[in-house]
């Protein structure tokens, strides 16, 4: 049997709202319901955003410190990830949440063209996200939008400025950049084994090219991120009904190529993360 796929659910993101999908869990209650629900269908992490009562983005430390506690309630030994996202906040606001310790955080190492603006991370602040998250004991994903995002990120971890075994998320499909293109999947995989073959890697796709790249990368061994952040839709003609739904679409995926879906505890020990106490 193949090695195991972990499943990572991207609950509510920055930009979707109940307009486009009434599923869109925003309050910190209909998140941490909303991934409980992800949790049983089989996600071992859950990548989360916190939102503000009207539905715009926060960075608000103390939404995400009852969104922490809620997933810790019930959703035992669940990977918490934490967004230091470009859309929440800006500057060191970005990386207010991070003392209080979650699991991951994810990081972006590179700027690079969104639809309508420019994702901005600059240097500096991808140094002091990195440090603080080397300071609180917080393992990078690292959110490639580029190949030289890969590259950089390889490079900072082999001089010791990335926390934690190296974890780097293909993310395919965004307007203006990288597009879902399996030839350039491909060698961001030979990228991955070739130059960082200790490492882990996953993958996402933007909207309607969800599905395709979470087949191709459970079907090319590594791991993969869903949910209502990323797709709001099962299909041309239906929404997705919850984050449940589109993990339990993955996991049918995995069960095609034989790749049993990771325990958050599996999942744990194949990215270096600390186990949780019994």
């Amino acid at each position: 049997m193949a090695d195991p796929c972990i499943l990572c659910v991207a609950i509510t993101g920055s930009l979707p709202t109940k307009a486009n999908n009434p599923a869109v869990p925003i309050s910190v209650a209909e998140q941490v319901e909303s991934t409980q629900e992800a949790f049983e269908a089989g996600a071992a992490i859950v990548h989360a955003h916190v939102r503000n009562d009207d539905q715009t983005p926060s960075s608000d430390p103390e939404k995400f410190a009852r969104l922490k506690e809620g997933v810790e309630k019930h959703c035992p030994g669940m990977i918490i990830q934490f967004s230091t996202g470009g859309r929440s906040g800006a500057g060191k606001a970005r990386g207010g949440m991070l003392p209080l310790r979650p699991d991951m955080a994810s990081l972006s190492v590179g700027s690079n063209n969104f639809p309508t603006r420019v994702y901005e991370n600059p240097p500096d602040l991808v140094d002091w996200l990195a440090s603080e998250m080397r300071s609180y004991e917080v393992t990078p994903e690292v959110e490639a939008f580029d190949l030289s995002h890969i590259l950089l990120a390889i490079r900072l971890h082999a001089e010791g400025r990335l926390y934690g075994k190296l974890y780097v998320q293909f993310v395919m499909g965004v307007k203006n950049a990288m597009p879902a293109d399996k030839e350039v999947f491909d060698f961001y995989v030979h990228t991955m084994k070739t130059r960082a073959p200790e490492a882990a890697w996953c993958a996402a796709g933007i909207g309607p090219n969800q599905l395709i790249v979470n087949e191709w990368a459970i079907a090319a061994g590594g791991h993969t991120r869903t949910g209502l952040e990323d797709n709001v839709r099962l299909d041309r003609d239906r929404l997705a009904p919850s984050n449940a739904a589109l993990i339990r679409r993955a996991a049918d995926l995995c069960a095609k190529y034989d790749r049993p879906v990771a325990t958050p505890a599996q999942a744990r020990a194949i990215l270096g993360l600390r186990p949780v106490a019994a």
